[in-house]
């Protein structure tokens, strides 16, 4: 659909569940990425799954294994648009920005995760292309990095992103906007 928004939901597989990646926050992302899938579906506006296929041979995002799956509640319909990646970026290495211009899509929504790793690039890259991009934080989650807790490194991946890559926004802000 033409000149709706659109929804890219990055890497929202059973990968991240593996109890290797540590402590996360939002416990509740994958319900408020769900939330927004529904509403997307519903509109019939253009939505993007982003799937990691790591070539990694120890990831927990290595292709050919369960946890490469997607998570039910976010998993693609038939039909929907599916990107693999093997890079941060959901930009580098597929269509994705020639998708969202030839749909002329006004504003672009992302969630899902690691904030601080495929969010977080894939936002810059986005918006070094021109994309009105929206970063929904509480459909959002990554993990604690080193001596910085999950929710801090959260927080400062949404301050470095804030203003000049990205408007920062929630699911039910997202969600009461016509």
């Amino acid at each position: 659909m033409s000149g709706a928004p659109a929804l890219v939901l990055i890497d929202l597989q059973r990968a991240i569940d593996d109890p290797s990646w540590g402590e996360r926050n939002n416990p509740h992302a994958e319900r408020r990425a769900a939330e927004l899938l529904a509403h997307w579906r519903r509109m019939g506006w253009p939505l993007f799954h982003i799937r990691h296929d790591s070539r990694e041979p120890n990831s927990t995002y290595r292709p050919g294994q369960p946890l490469h799956d997607f998570k039910p509640e976010t998993a693609p319909l038939p039909g929907e648009t599916v990107l693999g990646k093997s890079t941060c970026s959901a930009f580098a290495g597929t269509n994705l920005a020639e998708r969202l211009r030839a749909i002329d899509s006004p504003r672009v929504y992302v969630c899902g995760v690691i904030t601080n790793n495929s969010v977080e690039s894939t936002v810059r890259a986005g918006g070094d292309l021109g994309f009105a991009i929206y970063l929904v934080e509480d459909a959002c989650f990554t993990v604690g990095k080193g001596r910085w807790r999950a929710q801090e490194v959260h927080e400062m991946s949404l301050a470095n992103l804030a203003g000049e890559y990205a408007t920062i926004t929630t699911a039910g802000r997202v969600l009461a906007s016509p």
